[in-house]
């Protein structure tokens, strides 16, 4: 091999060195390349009571487990050979535009991850197009979401409580400040069992003992927001009185009915959507009642453990409701790829729930910026690598669900 000693204008082309970042958070959630990534993060800078409720299921976290696995287990089919220079990502859905074909679902007690809370997800999802759910116990009030989020899309997803007025004044309030769709939640006649909280004896708001404040020593800036921001509250529910546990009790009533439901939508003006479907029979049922869409969810592993994986249920809720309502899915979504596929097999749309939830505990607004350009990039990378133009364009033949649970006869 011939060799010589190489010339300054030969090498003077490879000294071009990025410029530092000096903004620690920017440099930080830009080498964030996945939602795992922001996950570490997000574990790193939060403490663990809090960070665990987010990250933690019900009871073995078999559903959680099994939901994230079923989305592993999938191939795609690519076409070859298709001019796509550029895909359009842009979805309508529920009367209205999304610019991706996913918005933030509804979490409780959100500024416990973060002093921002719902504020920094309602202005990441306004500021790129998609939608925004509120959670009955979110931290951020009706009229506080709505301030962030003064020109995008702002959905409501309600608990019917035991007192069923409190639930009716939210209706009320909801449509009032221009929320064009209503989530009417029907997985939770009781609370599941969360065994992480308790075992971190996890409460609401977060109490100051040993454990936690040998906990806060690397953590000092999650417990500097806490204590220098507005005590943690129900916020959409604190006019109505009672202690967060009572309102917490409260929210879940196995009484709630199809009465319910038909009442719900008689206040309601905008379009209702019923939460926590699980088989198809129920999908039928829904269909039949006439209500505008569901989503396939059981509360992302948080309520009975062993539940059906929404992303399994899809193909055959899809043939049997598709045509007369839309049918969305979470659970288990962390990555664009996930999401690809959730359209391809006939979901309308999906929401992402611990993926935004580890991007605010990793940077606050920023992170949820992140956590959404990822998800967004991820998105548009699948679609060009399978050929496609459009979400219309994807379908079942871009997708296979590997088994791994068969069921016996």
């Amino acid at each position: 091999m011939k060799r010589q000693f190489p010339k300054p204008r030969d090498i003077m082309p490879l000294m071009k060195f990025k410029a530092p970042e000096l903004n620690a958070k920017k440099r930080r959630l830009d080498a964030a390349l996945t939602i795992h990534d922001l996950r570490t993060i997000a574990k790193r800078r939060t403490p663990k009571a809090p960070f665990e409720y987010t990250e933690g299921a019900a009871e073995d976290e078999i559903s959680m487990t099994r939901a994230r696995q079923a989305f592993q287990d999938i191939e795609f089919h690519p076409s070859i050979l298709r001019s796509v220079p550029e895909v359009d990502t842009s979805r309508e859905v529920l009367g209205g535009p999304s610019a991706m074909p996913f918005g933030i679902a509804p979490t409780g007690f959100t500024r416990l991850m973060h002093a921002e809370g719902e504020t920094a997800g309602a202005g990441a999802a306004g500021a790129v197009g998609i939608p925004f759910t509120l959670s009955t116990l979110g931290t951020t009030s009706i009229e506080g979401v709505k301030a962030a989020n003064p020109h995008g899309r702002n959905w409501f997803q309600l608990y019917v409580m035991r007192e069923r007025e409190i639930s009716y004044g939210l209706v009320e309030r909801a449509a009032a400040a221009g929320f064009d769709t209503l989530f009417f939640t029907v997985d939770t006649p009781v609370a599941g069992a969360r065994l992480r909280d308790k075992r971190n004896g996890f409460s609401i708001p977060p109490q100051l003992t040993l454990g936690t404040i040998v906990n806060a020593i690397p953590r000092p800036e999650w417990w500097f927001n806490f204590l220098t921001t507005p005590p943690l509250e129900f916020a959409s529910l604190s006019s109505t009185g009672g202690t967060v546990g009572e309102l917490l009790d409260s929210a879940m009533d196995p009484t709630i009915s199809l009465d319910d439901l038909d009442v719900i939508r008689g206040m309601w003006p905008g379009k209702i959507m019923v939460k926590g479907v699980q088989t198809v029979a129920d999908a039928r049922l829904m269909a039949d009642r006439g209500v505008d869409g569901i989503v396939l969810s059981n509360h992302g592993g948080r309520q009975l453990d062993r539940a059906p994986i929404p992303f399994h249920l899809l193909p055959n809720v899809v043939r049997e409701v598709g045509g007369e309502l839309e049918v969305h899915v979470d659970t288990g979504i962390m990555s664009g790829a996930d999401i690809v596929a959730c359209i391809a097999l006939g979901a309308r749309f999906t929401l992402i729930g611990r993926a935004y939830l580890y991007g605010l505990m990793a940077g606050g607004r920023e992170g949820v910026d992140r956590a959404v350009q990822i998800l967004s990039e991820q998105v548009v990378r699948t679609m060009k690598l399978l050929e496609v133009a459009t979400l219309d364009e994807l379908g079942p033949q871009h997708v296979t669900q590997l088994q791994r649970l068969i069921p016996r006869d």
